[in-house]
Parts: structure tokens; C-alpha cells; sequence
């Protein structure tokens, strides 16, 4: 079987992209995502996502992380927007369903602003943070971000027994400025640090919101190890976030053929 690919990156975060409106691909399980994002023997991506037809939206988003398992991706919807603009579905602006419900999103000059699920709790863990952005993530503030051992720190607190069952994504979060954050993401699924993480981002920025008493609407660039992006959102209330934005680019990087 002969499977048409596109392979997109947003801010170093990488995806094989499928466009499956016609089920072509309902076939692509977790033995052929495996093969497709293993990066010695097939395509190579953190993540695979597949665009299907639904009714009353522009699309669904289909996403499953390397090893197959589903989730949220900020950075993959980004990348899916720009797929679907290729596609000629008009993104100017879109509306998706995915895995946490409807998403709405813009493209433009090749950047593209997602509108995430708000947040409703942040919950405190000794000096650190949990919330959900779509993808449950753990949030440490650290000093010095690029001193952090994130494979084996990230691998530790994400097999911890509270975590073991269901995963979860730990951020190193270093602050920069009053404006500017630096993170780095040890993702589940994927099982390593990847160079950027769009729900990570949106969640370090929420906590670090909620943990210097933010209470009025802010825009917060984030530096990650595969670029820039920025997030923006209002506090409702310490804990309660809504209008979050997660902004920034998206690329093709290439297209081809993989045969399973």
C-alpha cells in the first residue's frame, strides 16, 4: 500500500501529515504510525495526524503521538491548519473538532493563532504546577532551563505512580523577563524531549499567570529549543483562563511516498 504523505514542523515540533477526507487511511493504526514517525526505518515525526471529514466543521484532526496513543497537539493543529490550507480548505478561518472538542484557528503570512480550550483549574504540587491544555503537563520553574537534564528528569516525573497510568508531558520553565519564558518539554508518547510543544507552552504560561498573581489580559512570548511562539489569554479568575491563543508558525517541509 502506497500512503501520499506531507511532513509539516511548527517551531521544530514534526508530523507526518495524511489527508484521509476519503478514509483512505483508516487503515493506519498503531503498527503503521510506529513504523511512519520511527526516524532510522521510516518517515520521522514526533506525531502523525490525519485530516477526516466531519460534519459541521472545515475538518477533523485525527492526532496520535509516535508510539500511537491519542492526545491533544497545539503545535500539530497549528501544523494541520496549514495542511488544510494546502488542501484548499479556505483557513482564513477554520473551525475543527479534535480529540478535547471544537477549535477555531487563523492563518495568516504563515503564522497560525489557535483558540484553545479554556482552563478552569491549576493545581498547585509542593513549588510546582498541574494543568490540562488539551494534554495533561507538569510545570517546574527552573533557574537555568538549558542546565536541566530533561530526558532523565522529565522520564522520572512522568513514570511517577500519581502520573504512571495516564502520562504526562513535564515542562522545565525558565522566566526570562516579565513577558518572555524559556521551555523545554519532556512529551509522553513520544517518550523524549522534543524541540517544542504547543500545549506545554500555553500550560507554562498559565501557570506562570497563576503563580505571580496575573489578573489581567497578557501576551507572553515563549522561547523553545525549535523557535518562538507566543501565547495569549485573559484570567477570569486565579485558575480560570479563557481566550488562550496559541500563536505561531507552521511549515511544509516536505511531501512523498512511504510504502507499508
Amino acid at each position: 500500500m502506497t500512503i501520499h504523505f506531507y511532513k509539516y514542523q511548527g517551531t521544530g515540533n514534526d508530523f507526518v501529515m495524511l489527508d484521509n477526507r476519503d478514509g483512505k487511511y483508516d487503515f493506519v493504526g498503531i503498527k503503521e504510525i510506529n513504523l511512519l514517525c520511527d526516524r532510522r526505518f521510516g518517515i520521522g515525526a514526533d506525531g502523525l495526524i490525519k485530516i477526516n471529514t466531519i460534519p459541521g466543521f472545515d475538518f477533523e484532526m485525527d492526532y496520535y503521538n509516535s508510539d500511537g496513543s491519542k492526545s491533544f497537539c497545539g503545535n500539530g493543529a497549528r501544523c494541520t491548519v496549514a495542511f488544510a490550507n494546502e488542501l484548499g480548505i479556505n483557513c482564513d478561518s477554520v473551525s475543527f473538532m479534535a480529540i478535547d472538542g471544537k477549535h477555531t484557528a487563523l492563518l495568516t503570512a504563515g503564522n497560525v493563532s489557535l483558540a484553545m480550550s479554556d482552563v478552569n483549574e491549576i493545581h498547585s504540587i509542593g513549588q510546582d504546577y498541574l494543568l490540562h491544555t488539551g494534554s495533561p503537563h507538569y510545570i517546574q520553574f527552573v533557574e537555568n532551563v538549558e542546565a536541566v537534564d530533561v530526558f532523565s528528569l522529565g522520564k522520572s516525573i512522568r513514570n511517577q505512580d500519581l502520573f504512571k497510568l495516564e502520562g504526562v508531558n513535564v515542562n522545565f520553565v525558565q522566566v526570562l523577563s516579565e513577558d518572555t519564558l524559556f521551555v523545554r518539554t519532556y512529551e509522553r508518547g513520544v517518550e523524549d524531549e522534543t524541540l517544542s510543544c504547543g500545549t506545554g507552552v500555553t500550560a507554562a504560561v498559565l501557570a506562570f499567570a497563576y503563580k505571580n498573581g496575573l489578573t489581567n489580559s497578557a501576551a507572553i512570548r515563549v522561547k523553545t529549543l525549535g523557535g518562538s511562539l507566543e501565547v495569549a489569554f485573559k484570567v477570569d479568575k486565579p485558575g480560570e483562563c479563557s481566550s488562550i491563543e496559541l500563536i505561531g508558525p507552521a511549515k511544509q517541509v516536505f511531501k512523498g511516498e512511504f510504502h507499508v
